[in-house]
């Protein structure tokens, strides 16, 4: 195997997995595909200036999980076994937990690395080209000779705006000792950030054991339960969740009393938060002891509460805080800190394309609100800002932002 460099190749909006029956033609290169109780909102209407945006000091991520190509077919609707049916649009990108959230990253200033596996396939050079145009230092990516790189078939149903994804791993599967040692403290230094998708979990644990030996802060994303997950999650920081993992993961009766139980077990996590669709997130944020209301909280309680506080009528995000306090869940135990319920864009139906990489683009946005030290009023809103303009396109990186968007300005300046 070597560790990656390409010269010219194919762009992704070429490629075809392997068996496809198509013709390459490498020499012709396609046009990119992808041109009390407080409430913080966000006022929309501040003027753009890319002089007035000022980027963190400290932009270096780390992220070491999944990449790969996803070919996107949208169709009227999905099909019943046997149909045969046509796609209204196709279009062939970059994919990945990994590769998304540090794609987008590095489109809102970030300096992303990556640590993942291709081979030297077709797709697996679109891949580490597509990565290195938007700013994702692919150098500590892993490149085999022979196997196949990782790739997806997403069907994305314009009538339900539901999308379903068939995934085909790449192989030979990453092992720590195709990741070098010098490589290894190389892909480190000076990063501010580590993020883990949970996968290629033997050589995250290293990656992961190393960054934290020298301290510096871990996110992971919990996506569902995978093998190595609960080794990972020992040594994070911070912790996003999908919808369902936190009471998977905890079997606690309710989603705020899940983030709670997960505070007390991962002592080391400064916030979890879990992502809730279109009904935006909730974040539990550990605090210290001072200044607390003297009053123990139960924590579906106050959640109730926060949620009588939203604006039904507001179309852009919001966060509504509460106050820190002793936070209570019954028959879990009772930690200090402070309940965060942040909303979703109200994205028109006529603009909503395709929700695929959502989750990976509010994650992105997290790794920049850390790095350029956003409380989290702030970065809640930012985040499902991002990931509601990433919904406007289809594929999970087409519309990701830059941090020239205009739509961004109010939370950059």
């Amino acid at each position: 195997m070597l560790n990656i460099r390409s010269s010219k190749m194919a762009t992704l909006g070429q490629l075809l997995p392997t068996g496809s029956g198509a013709v390459l033609n490498s020499r012709t290169l396609l046009p990119s595909p992808f041109p009390s109780l407080t409430t913080t909102r966000v006022k929309m209407s501040i003027p753009a200036t890319q002089a007035s945006i000022v980027l963190p000091e400290n932009r270096i991520i780390l992220g070491c999980g999944s990449v790969g190509v996803d070919f996107l077919a949208a169709v009227a609707s999905y099909p019943n076994p046997d149909d045969k049916i046509r796609s209204t649009s196709f279009q062939v990108q970059g994919g990945g937990n990994t590769g998304n959230a540090l794609t987008c990253a590095a489109r809102l200033g970030l300096t992303p690395r990556v640590i993942s596996k291709v081979s030297n396939d077709s797709q697996g050079k679109g891949i580490l080209e597509e990565l290195e145009a938007d700013g994702v230092d692919s150098s500590f990516i892993v490149v085999s000779d022979g196997g196949n790189s990782p790739f997806t078939y997403i069907i994305v149903d314009n009538q339900t705006k539901t999308r379903t994804c068939i995934h085909t791993p790449g192989y030979p599967p990453m092992i720590p000792t195709d990741l070098s040692q010098s490589n290894l403290f190389s892909s480190l230094d000076g990063a501010k950030l580590v993020y883990f998708d949970g996968r290629l979990h033997e050589t995250a644990a290293v990656v992961a054991e190393e960054a934290n030996r020298r301290g510096i802060p871990i996110l992971i994303d919990a996506e569902r339960k995978r093998e190595g997950l609960d080794h990972l999650l020992s040594f994070a920081s911070y912790v996003v969740c999908s919808t369902k993992f936190p009471q998977e993961w905890t079997e606690a009766s309710s989603i705020p009393s899940a983030l709670l139980s997960m505070l007390l077990r991962l002592p080391k996590v400064k916030f979890v938060i879990v992502t809730l669709g279109e009904d935006g997130c909730l974040m539990l944020q550990r605090t210290e002891m001072d200044n607390l209301d003297p009053e123990e909280r139960d924590v579906d309680d106050l959640f109730e509460k926060l949620n009588q506080k939203k604006d039904t009528n507001a179309t852009s995000p919001a966060c509504i805080s509460s106050n820190v306090a002793k936070l209570h869940a019954k028959g879990i135990g009772t930690i200090s800190g402070k309940l965060l319920v942040g909303t979703a864009e109200s994205i028109p139906q006529t603009e909503l394309v395709d929700t695929t990489g959502a989750g990976d683009a509010f994650i992105g946005a997290v790794l920049y609100s850390i790095c350029a030290n956003m409380p989290p009023e702030k970065m809640l809103p930012f985040a499902a800002q991002v990931a509601a303009i990433k919904c406007r396109a289809l594929g999970a990186r087409a519309g990701l932002p830059h941090y020239t968007d205009p739509r961004l300005t109010p939370f950059l300046v």
